[in-house]
């Protein structure tokens, strides 16, 4: 079977034109009046741009408090830690290392293997657990896998500081859904997708944005760009 009917193109081919004309039809396809607005729309936009799907807009959860302590963060020059080695390499350091800012993967740290076995879990909880205790000020960014979330949140009932930010979006059908959920519930600082939609890719899409407004009130934006 064959089409005839043409392909239309967008001429947009760079990175930057490319980019931009998708948050421009993003924002044409969610007009205003929207759930987010301001700083809280930059980071949903590019989110919903991560994902390719307008449709998550009604499952994001953004707050000011979040953004606010998690552009201070960035501003400090934090440690932003990831669940996985692929949200870290969402977060380019053209963005963070001009803030000082700096990407641990937990499962890069030493010993994992041995932790998880002792405690009968996977290597991303162990490593989140072991963390527990240097968790404050930083941004904790969990993508992947749901038990580093339902870790986190243990440590955090147990006591443990609470990190300026928690990004927590685990993808997947087991318990993905529900750790968000409880996220949600808390009163900590957090971004979280609802539902089982999620990734390491939109959760380092969150701490994009908050760089980018970091960056900006440092007057560093340009110099990011290049």
């Amino acid at each position: 079977m064959t089409h005839n009917h043409p392909v239309e193109l967008d001429s947009a081919c760079t990175p930057q034109d490319i980019e931009s004309r998708s948050f421009a039809i993003i924002d044409e396809e969610l007009p205003p009046p929207r759930p987010f607005e301001g700083p809280l729309w930059q980071v949903a936009r590019r989110c919903i741009h991560t994902l390719g799907d307008t449709e998550i807009i009604n499952d994001l959860r953004l707050n000011p408090a979040g953004l606010e302590a998690g552009v201070a963060a960035l501003m400090r020059g934090c440690t932003v830690y990831t669940d996985t080695r692929m949200a870290a390499a969402g977060l380019p350091m053209r963005r963070l290392t001009p803030l000082g800012v700096t990407v641990t993967p937990i499962m890069a740290l030493p010993g994992l293997d041995e932790l998880a076995r002792a405690g009968g879990t996977t290597r991303s909880r162990a490593g989140l657990e072991s963390l527990a205790q240097q968790m404050s000020g930083h941004i904790m960014v969990i993508g992947n896998a749901p038990t580093a979330l339902l870790g986190l949140l243990d440590v955090l009932e147990q006591g443990a500081p609470p990190p300026a930010l928690i990004v927590g979006m685990p993808v997947g059908f087991v318990n993905a859904a529900q750790a968000k959920e409880l996220l949600h519930r808390t009163s900590w600082p957090h971004f979280t997708l609802l539902g089982r939609k999620g990734g390491s890719a939109v959760a380092a899409a969150c701490v994009n944005a908050l760089a980018d407004m970091a960056l900006e009130q440092r007057g560093l934006a340009h110099a990011a760009a290049l």
